[in-house]
C-alpha cells in the first residue's frame, strides 16, 4: 500500500466536508426563511447572524477543499 493511495483516500474524505457544509447552509437558509415568515419585524436582527453562520460553514468547506488539494498535489 503506497502513500499515494492513502493520500487519494484522504482527499476523498476531505471533500465530504464540502457536502456537510452545503447541507448545513441549506438547513440554515430554511430556518432563516421560516423565522422571517413568522416574525418579519425581526429580519434586521436575524440576517446578520445568518451570514456569520454561513461564513463559518463555508470556511469548513474551504478547509476541506484546501486539504484535499494539498493531498492531491502530494500524489503527483
Amino acid at each position: 500500500m503506497s502513500v499515494a493511495m492513502f493520500a487519494a483516500v484522504g482527499a476523498g474524505i476531505a471533500v465530504v466536508a464540502c457536502i456537510g457544509a452545503g447541507i448545513g447552509i441549506g438547513i440554515a437558509t430554511a430556518g432563516l426563511i421560516q423565522s422571517i415568515a413568522r416574525q418579519p419585524e425581526a429580519t434586521g436582527r436575524i440576517i446578520p447572524w445568518f451570514f456569520v453562520g454561513a461564513a463559518l460553514a463555508e470556511s469548513t468547506a474551504i478547509y476541506g477543499l484546501v486539504i484535499s488539494l494539498m493531498l492531491i498535489t502530494k500524489i503527483t
